[in-house]
């Protein structure tokens, strides 16, 4: 089932959406997120997101925190996803895709009588993510892609480079940022880059980090 509905203003964005915490995922702009969804509350967000505007807020748990789910602190940036497919299962779970549209901050978390839970979000600072490929040109593709090969490499990934090379750069940059099997914090940091050079160049920083790290020349910190 395709549910394909693009936003391109942020006047069509609503200013409350459902959030779905989940740490060590995260979601960038027209990057896609396949979920999937068993858990009652869950099941019901999705229930009503796809009855209204079809969008829930992707966002991360601080690493640590081990309140009671509901009460959780989250990060203040996450990534507005559009359900794009959707299958019903046989036992009674959703699988869905999720294809990123924009970028937003938290600026109050609701009380509300839904399951799930609820907040009040702004996208002005993330205008640039409702436009595709912004910031393409900036990024160094080739030392981006040189730095993937040797991190494919010694992380034993499985690589389909055909793809890579005919990837859009955004594309590129997105979906690489959001398989990396990074830490909590170092992925929210890829969220949170301010452009898409920011992002790939922070890529590029963790990525030869964690090779410095497997090749024991971990920096030592006074």
């Amino acid at each position: 089932m395709s549910l394909n509905h693009p936003y391109a203003d942020i006047d069509e964005l609503p200013n409350v959406l459902p959030l779905f915490p989940l740490s060590g995922a995260i979601l960038l702009p027209r990057g896609e997120l396949p979920l999937n969804v068993f858990e009652p509350r869950y099941l019901a967000m999705v229930d009503d997101a796809i009855a209204g505007a079809r969008l829930i807020g992707m966002i991360q748990p601080l690493p640590g925190d081990e309140t009671v789910a509901d009460a959780t602190q989250l990060y203040n940036v996450g990534c507005a996803g559009r359900i794009t497919r959707l299958a019903e299962t046989g036992d009674g779970r959703y699988l869905i895709t999720l294809t990123g549209v924009v970028r937003f901050r938290v600026l109050d978390e609701l009380r509300v009588r839904t399951q799930y839970r609820q907040c009040q979000v702004g996208y002005d600072e993330f205008l640039e993510d409702l436009t595709t490929g912004a910031g393409a040109d900036a990024v160094d593709r080739e030392s981006m892609v040189s730095m993937l090969r040797n991190f494919a490499e010694c992380s034993k990934l499985e690589v389909d480079w055909a793809s890579i090379d005919a990837a859009p750069t955004e594309t590129l940059v997105n979906a690489l940022a959001m398989m990396c099997p990074f830490g909590a914090n170092d992925k929210q940091a890829l969220i949170e880059a301010i452009d898409l050079k920011t992002r790939a160049e922070t890529l590029i920083a963790l990525a030869k980090l964690d090779l410095a790290q497997r090749a024991g020349d971990r920096p030592q910190w006074h």
